[in-house]
Formats: structure tokens, C-alpha cells, sequence
């Protein structure tokens, strides 16, 4: 247990929305990996400020291990788990409202999202409604909180090039507000958000377009993927892209497409994904990762960084979110 945080008795405070010892593998598109010590469900505003006063009350602000959890479409939890709290918003955080389509029309609008809402939903839903600028976000399998942490993005074109303004509040301090993109100093794959910072909801731009080509700027991101990108259990891209070349690139030059390593492996279909066997390891797949990373520096002189977060490995590596098991 963390010192210095009663856990049991923050649970037992938190009722009904905290469980000890929670499995998280089932929470992540790995479907591997151990529980957290505290895990909590936020089910509405009333519920995450009853949270707040809880973690404010009971928790130290200066570097203890909290870890939001979106969809768990970028993440691998350590077969060790996570010994921290990690905090999950419910359905009532998943809600979008569209522009009016009777008022400007002619010019762009936003659209407001939810942190819950999932981006492939969001992209379909706001094609559906003929509006443009979102068709990308179908292929992201993530929320838009967690897009919004981590200025997610893919089919040319990220978050960062159409987020308008966001909400947020501060878990253990009386932070928050509604700020623009500008405050999020965003980098690739990267934002300023802290890991106790919660993102609640976004307000996206988009502009006027019609039905058919928006929905069919949908249908064709799909069938890309199908075509390009392996299924099953996987976080999508391990790596990011270097500047000026593709990780997948590199991988594979670097003679490691299908290379295993326990119960991972590296894709055959795309080397920048690293696939999952049922009922495997966590700890496989991070050592598969640190074996490409090393094999690609010694091999074509580039360190790759990891784009997946890594929850619970305490060894300081790149991506790491500290509160491994002792």
C-alpha cells in the first residue's frame, strides 16, 4: 500500500463508487494486466465533487499516483498493478451537443463533447449530422478525454488543430475552469495536463458539410484500417513516428516484424503494434517493447519513444506512470 494514504478507509468514504484491488486488464484494449489499489467511478458532477472533497481531504497533492482512465485504448497496466488510485468517468460525462443545423449554417460552429465520449462515436455521429472535421477521429479509439490529454490524432489531423476550448478541474486542489488550446502547450502526442487534472469536456470546431461525403470520409478511415492494421488485442501504435520516418519503418528494417517474446509479439501486419495473446502477460509486452526500442538504437541508430502509457512500472522508463507494487 502507498504510504501515507489510508486507502481502505478513503474507500470506505467514497462508498459505493470505490472498489480495492479493482482488475484493470479488463478495462483496456490489452485485456492484460493487474488491479489498481483503488479504483473509483465517477458517475456524474455531484459524485466527482463528493470525490474531490475526499481526495482533498485524504490525499497529499505532491506526488502521489493518480491515473485517469479513459477507454484504456493507450495503455498497459503492469501484471503487478497500479498502487494508486485510478478514476474512471461514467456515462453522464459522455454526452454531445451538435450545432443547430437551422443556424450558421454557412459558417463553423463547435461542437461540444463529453471527456467519456468515445472518438470513433463522436466522429460518426457528427458526420451524420453533415458536419466537417471530424471524419479522422473514427480511427482513434480512445475518449476525447483522453484526446484531449494526449493530443491524440491520426489521418492527418490531431486534436490540437481543432480543439476550440476545454473544461477541466484540478482532483486534489480547488484548480479548474474553461481555458483554450493555448494552455495545453501541446507537442506531439503531448499536452501540459497533469496527472491530476481531469478533462470534462471539449468544444471542437468543425464547418458545413454534406451527409453522403462526410459519412463517406468515415466509411473510407475504416476500411483503411481493416486493410493497414491488425485486430485484436493491441493499443494500436507503440511507438511514435521520429521526426521525418515511421517507427513501423524501422521496425521492421530493423528485422523484428513477428519477433515474439512470451505471450507478445510484434505484428506481422504492422510493425508498430504490438499484439497480445489471450490470457497473456503485461509484463511480456513490456519487455517486447524495451527489446524493439534497444534492437531499433543498435541497429538503425534511433531510440524510439513509446506513445503507449505504462502504468505501474516503476523503472523510470519513457512513458512510465509511477505506483508500481513494492
Amino acid at each position: 500500500m502507498t504510504p501515507g494514504v489510508d486507502l481502505r478507509a478513503l474507500a470506505g468514504v467514497l462508498g459505493e463508487r470505490a472498489s480495492l484491488e479493482r482488475p484493470l486488464g479488463p478495462l483496456t484494449t490489452y485485456g492484460v494486466g493487474g488491479p489498481a489499489a483503488l479504483y473509483v467511478e465517477v458517475e456524474g458532477p455531484a459524485d466527482l465533487e463528493a470525490v474531490r472533497v475526499a481526495l482533498r481531504e485524504r490525499v497529499p497533492g505532491d506526488g502521489f499516483p493518480i491515473f485517469v482512465i479513459g477507454r484504456g485504448s493507450n495503455l498497459l497496466v503492469s501484471d503487478a498493478g497500479f498502487d494508486g488510485i485510478v478514476l474512471h468517468l461514467g456515462s453522464a460525462f459522455a454526452g454531445l451537443e451538435l450545432p443547430d443545423a437551422s443556424e450558421g449554417r454557412g459558417a463553423s460552429q463547435v461542437v461540444r463533447a463529453g471527456a467519456a465520449l468515445a472518438l470513433p462515436v463522436l466522429a460518426r455521429r457528427v458526420a451524420d449530422a453533415g458536419w466537417s472535421g471530424l471524419s479522422w477521429a473514427v480511427g482513434v479509439p480512445g475518449s476525447v478525454g483522453g484526446a484531449v490529454r494526449m493530443n491524440a490524432g491520426g489521418h492527418g489531423s490531431d486534436i490540437a488543430s481543432c480543439l476550440v476550448r476545454y473544461r477541466w478541474v484540478d482532483l486534489v486542489t480547488d484548480g479548474g475552469g474553461t481555458d483554450d488550446v493555448t494552455r495545453l502547450a501541446y507537442g506531439y502526442r503531448s499536452s501540459s495536463v497533469t496527472p491530476t487534472q481531469l478533462v470534462l469536456e471539449a468544444d471542437i470546431g468543425v464547418t458545413p458539410g454534406s451527409v453522403e461525403a462526410e459519412q463517406e470520409a468515415v466509411a473510407a478511415i475504416v476500411r483503411w484500417r481493416r486493410e493497414h492494421q491488425p485486430g485484436g488485442s493491441n493499443a494500436g501504435s507503440v511507438f511514435t513516428n521520429p521526426e521525418g520516418d515511421s517507427a513501423g519503418r524501422l521496425i521492421e528494417s530493423a528485422g523484428l516484424k513477428g519477433f515474439r517474446l512470451g505471450t507478445a509479439h510484434v505484428s506481422e501486419k504492422h510493425a508498430n503494434f504490438i499484439q497480445a495473446d489471450k490470457g497473456g502477460r503485461a509484463d511480456d509486452i513490456h519487455a517486447l517493447m524495451e527489446h524493439v526500442r534497444g534492437v531499433v538504437a543498435e541497429r538503425c541508430g534511433v531510440t524510439l519513444r513509446t506513445e503507449v502509457r505504462l502504468l505501474g512500472f516503476g523503472d523510470g522508463k519513457t512513458g512510465a506512470v509511477h505506483g508500481a507494487r513494492r
